[in-house]
């Protein structure tokens, strides 16, 4: 963030509802609830503004674009169903 002559760093943590377009013109739009208000924000990846991006999980959605959160109130709006890894164990015959 840039404010005046000066320049900090800001995190904004969320959940990643979309990606659009492709190479240098690719998107990813963010959501997350702030003092019980959405906020989207759209972020290019290759923007030189971002120093980096950290998956904190991964999650499984039957869509790409998951613009069905934006309904959602409360806890809810946060809840997607999380990716689980298994090891394999199997018993050898």
């Amino acid at each position: 963030v840039r404010e005046g002559d000066k320049e900090r760093i800001q995190i904004f943590a969320g959940i990643v509802i979309s990606r659009k377009g492709s190479g240098v013109h690719e998107t990813f739009t963010v959501r997350r609830i702030a003092s019980g208000v959405g906020v989207e924000r759209v972020f290019p990846v290759n923007s030189p503004m971002i120093d980096k991006v950290e998956v904190d999980r991964e999650s499984i959605t039957m869509r790409a674009r998951m613009y069905y959160l934006r309904d959602r109130i409360g806890k809810e709006a946060n809840k997607v169903k999380e990716k689980r890894l298994y090891e394999a164990k199997r018993k050898s015959k």
